[in-house]
């Protein structure tokens, strides 16, 4: 188990039975980034990995 396990673990735990769009995480990404500026690169790369997760990998 990677140490971030603990995190995911803790939102499925506590949040997992909600829905929401992926607007509201984008924004919640925003304003993440925005109050913890050292995070920029991991935020994009996770964001830009969710929004790619059905391209084909040979484009």
């Amino acid at each position: 188990m990677y140490y971030t396990d603990r995190g995911i673990e803790e939102l499925e735990r506590r949040r997992g039975e909600e829905e929401v769009s992926l607007a509201w995480v984008a924004d919640q990404l925003r304003t993440f980034t925005d109050l913890n500026p050292e995070f920029e690169t991991a935020v994009d790369r996770l964001a830009t990995w969710l929004a790619r997760l059905d391209d084909d990998d040979d484009e």
